[in-house]
Order: structure tokens, then C-alpha cells, then sequence
């Protein structure tokens, strides 16, 4: 596999087949890759919330500019962030490092009690803004993983938030959803994918010092 031509292979898919869905594998392999995204201090303040529910899809579609990708892909994964992300949920993060590493607390407290004075200054709007930010991290590592995995996805910014909250119950649950990705495959007759792929060359995109 060359990843170089995996990545020319892929686009952001227009129209899905609606009747071919992932393999339980492919879509296991999706969510293993989101688990292992890089996250600015590995505090993970997202969670992925995946739609399979056909009805749920066509009703997302209403609010996502009826853009059809949302009801014909084979799952919408909806990149969400945590809305409260302050001193319980930062130390929970270092009870999961002590567990797992068997850290002392001695060597975690300092850099633990670091991150929740930190937080705790910080405006609601810059948390929110700086976990979007690490959603976005998720998605581009996803698109990367679907153009290995020769699954096709379309990343989305085109719909209303408030209404994927209110219709998947996001509130409830403590999440606000921030970014969407139809996943599953091309439809054979989606005229984008023979389009070639438009970018600046690399002398106008990459400065070597």
C-alpha cells in the first residue's frame, strides 16, 4: 500500500450507495483510530457518538442542509465535545494515568494541579473553543484512516449543532456536537470521483528553512 496514493484516492464523497454498509471490522477500526487521536495533553474532551439508525440519518439530514450524504451513508460519526471540562474530569484523566502506568502521585500532582488552576481561569468559550480544536484533530486522523482503509467519507461543517443535539440527546449527556462524517462507499455514479484532485503545488505550499 502506498499511503501517498490512498491519499489522492480519496475525495469528499457526494454520493453514497445507500445500500452497501461498513463491515463491523471497518467501523471497529474507525473507532479505535478516533480512541488513539493525539489530543492536547491527552485529555480526550471528545466523545464520538455513532448514528446507525436509518430514520435518525434521513432526520438528521433536515438539519444538515439536506445534504443526502447524512441518509445514504452507511454511518454518520458525530465528533462531540465534552461541555464540562474542569477539576473532576481533569482528575479523573490522572486516576486513569496512575492506573494504567502505575504513576506515583507524587510525580503526577504537580502537572495535574497545573492543568486545573489553568482550567479553571480559562472562559467557557476558550475551553469550548480549544476542545473543538482537538475534534478536528479526530476528524483529519479519521480521513486519513478512511483513505487507508479505502472507506470513503465526507467531513462535514454544514449542519446546525442545536438540532443534532436536541435529536441524538447530546445535552443529556453532557456533549455538544461540533463536527459530522458520513462514512461508507462511493456510489457509482457520484461524477466527483473521477474529478482530479486540485491542490497548490508543494513549492507554493512547503517553505524548508
Amino acid at each position: 500500500m502506498n499511503i501517498i496514493e490512498q491519499l489522492q484516492w480519496r475525495y469528499a464523497t457526494k454520493k453514497f450507495d445507500d445500500e452497501k454498509m461498513l463491515p463491523q471490522e471497518k467501523l471497529n477500526t474507525l473507532i479505535e483510530a478516533f480512541n488513539l487521536t493525539a489530543t492536547s495533553y491527552g485529555l480526550q474532551p471528545l466523545k464520538l457518538v455513532v448514528v446507525k439508525d436509518k430514520k435518525l440519518q434521513k432526520e438528521l439530514t433536515k438539519h444538515s442542509w439536506n445534504q443526502q450524504q447524512v441518509a445514504d451513508a452507511s454511518h454518520v460519526l458525530v465528533f462531540c465535545i465534552e461541555n464540562t471540562i474542569g477539576e473532576e474530569y481533569i482528575s479523573k484523566h490522572f486516576d486513569n494515568v496512575q492506573t494504567i502506568r502505575n504513576t506515583s502521585e507524587e510525580i503526577l500532582n504537580p502537572f495535574k494541579k497545573q492543568l486545573i488552576d489553568s482550567f479553571k481561569n480559562k472562559p467557557n468559550e476558550e475551553i469550548s473553543s480549544w476542545a473543538t480544536k482537538q475534534a478536528y484533530l479526530a476528524m483529519g486522523n479519521l480521513l486519513t484512516v478512511c483513505a487507508i482503509e479505502k472507506i470513503d467519507a465526507c467531513p462535514m461543517e454544514g449542519f446546525i449543532p442545536e438540532k443534532y443535539n436536541e435529536i441524538l440527546n447530546l445535552t443529556e449527556l453532557g456533549l455538544s456536537s461540533v463536527l459530522v462524517l458520513p462514512v461508507g462507499y462511493r456510489a457509482k455514479d457520484d461524477m466527483f470521483s473521477d474529478f482530479k484532485k486540485v491542490r497548490r503545488s508543494i513549492k507554493d505550499t512547503v517553505i524548508t528553512i
